[in-house]
């Protein structure tokens, strides 16, 4: 299995666990098999502190080495690898057993390779950033040595950089200066199958000569050099924003299938080109499994999935609960989460599209007599206040499972309101929620982040 539940780094447990409270002094102790009173406010008022920022920053200092920023852009030589090492994957030079991690190498299924200039001054290199905007010294180094990209998104990647170097057009490297081509995102699943998506900046070109642009990259991956690359699918989406969603831009299927399968937990998913899908697989099936567990969920309760994706998380446990309630902001994931229900029997799961602060509460309303289990999976960004006050003054919710992968920030901010004593002036009446259990889950290797499931009852 390559998500690990508990067995993780000890340096990486002991942060996440210190987030909550749960050190008194060196050491790991089994957070489960500890009662400590006050768990609420020993957790506010470690959150409060700032701590989780200070913890996440604590771990990337390990196995890192303090470099400084190069005056002028040199040879194209290892010390760039080195450098965009340090940056995505910062634990790459620690051995597999300090990692405690039985797959390292290769996990992700989604990779999103950018275009910009490379060490050696080609505007088209494709590949990730070393350096930021603001202090104007990006810096694009392409990934091949990267330990968590797998090998067939880093050919794709190397294909989509000659072509680029073929095309008389210039590659957006900033949107006010004008050029074409952009970002390349590739999806794979474990059967082996390949999605590429193409970003392009249409800037003034007419529908005639965006056509023969398309047409000259289809031709380049089926029949050109990129042939190699076996895509299953091709996408072109025409962006004039950093994202844009596919109600904004729709992408546009240049060949192949529309969708990528996977199979995970027992079901069989679609997932569509912009859908959400944790990008470590088997990592995914432990995160649910972690999730179902410390859910409770029985055939009396109502399972709400609140930024449910493509659903995975309300599908796995749909045969374990008298209903599944879905809410997600992208269509296309809602749309992939009810093809799953069908193709797999699953009847009694409801998926709702739109802004969850907008539905929830009018769902709720409905649902105030039921035994009611909520599950949360936001972005980074964090739940909306909206969301987060209607899951706090809804009585009929006892039970609230928080999966975030970014345990500091908004994220903080969403706990403090979940668990501080009722506030008329927030809106928030309903009986606060007190932290119970708190898992990392490690989905990413050579990077300081896990996921972190966290267990609130009240």
């Amino acid at each position: 299995m390559a998500g690990i539940k508990r067995k993780v780094p000890v340096h990486r447990l002991r942060c996440f666990l210190s987030m909550v409270g749960f050190f008194s002094k060196p050491g790991l102790f089994p957070w489960w098999a500890r009662k400590t009173p006050g768990w609420s406010r020993l957790f506010l008022s470690t959150a409060c502190k700032g701590n989780f920022t200070h913890v996440i920053a604590k771990k990337c200092q390990k196995g890192q080495k303090s470099q400084k920023e190069p005056s002028h852009l040199g040879p194209l030589d290892g010390s760039w690898q080195e450098r965009l090492a340090d940056v995505v994957t910062p634990l790459w030079r620690m051995s597999y057993e300090e990692q405690l991690k039985p797959v390292i190498s290769g996990y992700r299924n989604k990779s999103t390779f950018s275009v910009n200039r490379g060490p050696d001054g080609n505007p088209k290199t494709v590949g990730y950033y070393v350096g930021t905007g603001r202090d104007g010294n990006i810096i694009c180094v392409q990934s091949k040595h990267l330990k968590n990209i797998p090998q067939k998104h880093n050919q794709v990647a190397q294909y989509y950089e000659t072509f680029l170097r073929q095309s008389p057009l210039e590659p957006c490297l900033l949107f006010h200066e004008g050029g074409y081509w952009r970002e390349l995102t590739v999806r794979t699943n474990s059967q082996g199958h390949t999605m590429a998506i193409i970003t392009f900046h249409p800037q003034e070109l007419s529908q005639e000569e965006l056509s023969v642009q398309k047409e000259t990259v289809k031709e380049f991956f089926i029949q050109g050099p990129g042939a190699a690359c076996d895509l299953t699918s091709l996408y072109f989406q025409e962006s004039t924003m950093t994202r844009c969603s596919h109600q904004q831009s729709p992408y546009q299927l240049l060949f192949g299938e529309p969708h990528i399968f996977e199979d995970l937990l027992g079901l069989k998913i679609r997932i569509s080109p912009d859908a959400f899908f944790q990008i470590n697989t088997a990592g995914a099936e432990m995160l649910y499994q972690t999730v179902g567990e410390l859910s409770g969920v029985n055939s009396d309760t109502v399972l709400l999935d609140i930024c449910c994706g493509t659903g995975v998380i309300g599908l796995s446990l749909a045969q374990h609960t008298s209903q599944v309630l879905g809410i997600e902001l992208v269509e296309q994931a809602v749309e992939d989460a009810r093809w799953t229900a069908a193709f797999n029997g699953i009847t009694n799961c409801e998926f709702h599209t739109g802004r969850a602060e907008n539905i929830l509460p009018q769902l709720l309303k409905s649902k105030e007599d039921e035994q009611l289990i909520a599950v949360v999976n936001p972005a980074r960004a964090g739940l909306h206040y909206k969301v987060v006050q209607a899951i706090r003054n809804c009585r009929a919710i006892r039970t609230l499972v928080f999966v975030s992968c970014k345990p500091h920030g908004e994220t903080t901010r969403n706990i403090i309101e979940l668990c501080c004593p009722p506030n008329s002036a927030k809106k928030l009446l309903g009986k606060p929620f007190v932290l119970r259990q708190a898992v990392p889950v490690d989905l990413f290797p050579h990077t300081p982040h896990c996921e972190l499931v966290l267990l609130f009852t009240r």
